[in-house]
């Protein structure tokens, strides 16, 4: 899952992404309203969550906004912004905004709030399963047949992303796009540690892998039961 922060306090922007990134976003910043507006129209259809300041240099919030909105009008859209007076509130919701969180505010809150609006704008359930394994992304947890298991948070974000593609061949390139958030040339055998590691948590022994390799283009799972 995808957000773009779109805040030119560097310290806010950065305690935020971080939080993000620990909690398994993919997460792109930018430091000003052109090139931030730039980001979410070239992009609209890959983030899940717009977190927009309001006062920006080049262009301010509720410019922002409303062009985002003659273009999508679900992906989510917060306010992030230190004006708290109820005209400022329904002016930025009018703008096209689905929240709206006061600076200073606490990440758990943000987090929240996040979450409240993926679930609402979600087409796809929360709740994703193949071969007997369950990953629930609200409660963050992984069962095999009922059996908790645990996973770093790494794992957790590449068997969602092969759960939510299930059925379909995950590219190498697209993996380690989507799940370490990198867009540039790389290494991509870090993948094959990762699953290895998720291979020995959730295959039986003596059975085919709940993880299927493509040679030369990927990996998949499919629902065998």
């Amino acid at each position: 899952m995808r957000i773009l922060i779109v805040e030119d306090e560097t310290s806010i922007a950065n305690f935020i992404r971080d939080g993000l990134q620990e909690e398994g976003f993919a997460v792109d910043v930018s430091d000003n309203g052109k090139e931030g507006l730039q980001l979410a129209l070239d992009f609209v259809e890959e983030y899940d969550v717009i977190l927009l300041d309001w006062m920006l240099p080049g262009l301010n919030g509720i410019e922002i906004c409303r062009n985002i909105r003659k273009e999508n009008t679900v992906v989510p859209i917060i306010f992030l912004t230190a004006k708290d007076t109820v005209d400022d509130v329904i002016f930025g919701l009018e703008a096209g905004a689905n929240d709206y969180i006061r600076k200073p505010f606490s990440f758990e809150e943000l987090l929240a709030r996040i979450r409240v609006h993926m679930r609402k704008n979600e087409t796809q359930p929360f709740l994703f399963s193949a071969a007997g394994i369950e990953l629930d992304i609200d409660k963050h947890s992984v069962t095999k047949k009922g059996v908790p298991v645990e996973l770093t948070q790494k794992e957790f974000s590449l068997l969602e992303y092969f759960l939510r593609n299930k059925g379909k061949v995950c590219r190498r390139t697209g993996i380690i796009e989507k799940v370490w958030d990198i867009h540039f040339d790389y290494d991509t055998s870090v993948i094959d540690v990762y699953i290895n590691a998720l291979r020995k948590k959730l295959d039986e022994p003596g059975k085919p892998s709940i993880i299927t390799t493509v040679r030369g283009i990927g990996y998949k799972i499919e629902d065998d039961e």
